[in-house]
């Protein structure tokens, strides 16, 4: 199976995990109306991930710190009424601090009660989360958050590392130490935010994976008409508005929309191992498999380029 010309299934960097090109993100399966604007109930959650389970989809991720572990707890449910985790299936979580707390001793705390919730003895991947919202010093100090996770890795108590962040200033920090095996971005490698670049090319270039996740900015590039003036879930640029009004024109000249180029963007970048999209009801996993299989002519990639805000009105600019 080929998407955009890139394999279905594929190696994460130098990790040796297999991974699918696409994969459920379980930021929303918590329920967390403050953010995404709606509330998802246990059940629903429940059945959806396990019609991901079923579905060719083979990696669902999430974090300790999505609605307080409540995503990882559902997780967690569906596949014990599942009756397990199928054996080619990759869950990958996300340590996080907890009341300004991002100690070593809170990352150990973090994975166990992750295992715990997902009903899990081992966690393949882990991500060491957010680390925008917290002093680098701190976590970057002997026996701090960075060196714990290293030393749960080579205690075997985890598989692999990885860094998912937002803000590429603070994440480019991170990156340098050498130590992490796969990178998370966000919201920064759209059709409309291509902040991210740089810092793929360099993680590609020294063997890491990559996570390209949030590829919708939150729902203004899912559902353009639907009256959103937010990119990410801050203030969208007049430019970036513009951009979005005319890329999603050009996708119903060429009979398709908005929210399919914006998932297969990511989908054919070589770059790019794991597209992750966030799912909240077993409704949306039909049309997400169709606009994975959907064929675009490149005709439709070179008028989308055309309208590509110009850095000063992406996330990170300086």
């Amino acid at each position: 199976m080929e998407i955009g010309g890139q394999e279905w299934t594929r190696r994460l960097g130098g990790t040796g995990l297999d991974i699918t090109a696409v994969a459920v993100g379980g930021g929303v399966l918590g329920s967390n109306p403050r953010q995404f604007g709606y509330t998802v109930e246990a059940q629903q959650a429940i059945d959806m991930v396990q019609a991901v389970l079923a579905s060719p989809i083979r990696v669902l991720d999430t974090a300790a710190g999505y609605a307080d572990g409540e995503s990882e707890r559902r997780i967690g449910a569906a596949i014990a009424a599942s009756g397990g985790l199928p054996p080619d299936y990759l869950v990958i979580t996300k340590v996080d601090g907890v009341q300004g707390d991002f100690s070593g001793a809170r990352v150990r705390a973090s994975v166990r009660e992750s295992k715990q919730r997902l009903g899990l003895d081992t966690l393949p991947l882990v991500h060491l989360h957010d680390v925008e919202l917290y002093d680098e010093a701190d976590l970057m100090a002997p026996g701090g958050a960075v060196d714990t996770l290293v030393q749960l890795r080579e205690e075997g108590e985890i598989g692999h590392i990885g860094l998912a962040g937002g803000d590429l200033r603070v994440v480019e920090h991170y990156f340098a130490l050498g130590v992490f095996e796969v990178l998370l971005v966000h919201n920064r490698w759209t059709l409309v935010d291509r902040g991210a670049g740089d810092i793929i090319d360099r993680a590609v270039s020294q063997g890491l994976g990559v996570f390209n996740a949030a590829v919708y900015g939150g729902g203004i590039l899912a559902d353009p008409h639907g009256g959103h003036t937010t990119y990410a879930y801050t203030p969208a640029a007049p430019a970036t508005l513009e951009a979005v009004a005319h890329m999603a024109a050009v996708c119903e000249r060429y009979g398709t929309d908005l929210a399919t180029a914006a998932l297969q963007f990511s989908l054919r970048d070589s770059r790019v191992d794991g597209t992750i999209v966030g799912l909240s009801r077993v409704g949306r996993l039909a049309p997400l498999l169709e606009s994975i299989s959907a064929e675009l002519p490149d005709e439709l990639w070179e008028e989308l380029e055309t309208f590509v805000p110009a850095p000063e009105n992406w996330l990170d600019r300086d």
